[in-house]
């Protein structure tokens, strides 16, 4: 166990919220959610540091957690007692506040790993798929590099350059900063 400062994302408007990511503090999500109606927690994955505050935040909400199924093993080590409400999938779509949020599979970091993308808004929640510099590590169990590195050609740089991607853990980036780079991390593997 080791202590890592992680990005919880609110996406919604003043009624209504999504929360991506509940990392750490439930108490502190629940703050900044505030009189809004919670009306999910979307995980990107389930690595522990940002799934742990999830099923106390959802308790105390009465909101469902969406997890993709990919990572139940995963969810499991954090949660051996508690189950996901809802299965994301490649393509679903969530709406909140008028947006439309587009779920995309990207595994490799996770086997169940996945994107968010508003295109209303221009943005990418990324999870730990894709940070400014490369992608999401592949050293954990469960990951693979050449599969993050297919997920990122495949789905993400697809994606407008203009798209601000808002990761897991650090600042922001851009598919059009991120993209030139990707001989780069080939080259560099992890």
């Amino acid at each position: 166990m080791w202590d890592v400062d992680n990005n919880v994302w609110l996406l919604g408007d003043d009624d209504q919220v999504l929360v991506i990511d509940a990392a750490h503090d439930a108490d502190a999500i629940a703050a900044a959610v505030g009189e809004r109606r919670l009306l999910g927690i979307v995980c990107t994955h389930a690595h522990d540091d940002h799934v742990n505050a999830a099923p106390l935040l959802a308790a105390r909400a009465g909101a469902p957690v969406h997890l993709h199924p990919d990572d139940s093993v995963l969810w499991k080590l954090t949660h051996p007692a508690a189950a996901p409400d809802r299965a994301l999938a490649n393509g679903q779509i969530i709406r909140i506040g008028g947006s439309a949020v587009h779920v995309l599979h990207t595994p490799g970091h996770a086997p169940g790993a996945v994107c968010l993308y508003v295109p209303e808004l221009g943005v990418l929640f990324s999870g730990d798929t894709l940070f400014q510099g490369g992608p999401g590590a592949t050293g954990r169990s469960y990951s693979d590099f050449p599969t993050i590195i297919s997920s990122i050609c495949r789905t993400l740089l697809t994606l407008p350059a203009e798209t601000v991607v808002h990761t897991g853990h650090g600042d922001d980036t851009s598919i059009g900063a991120e993209a030139p780079q990707l001989e780069d991390w080939i080259r560099r593997g992890h």
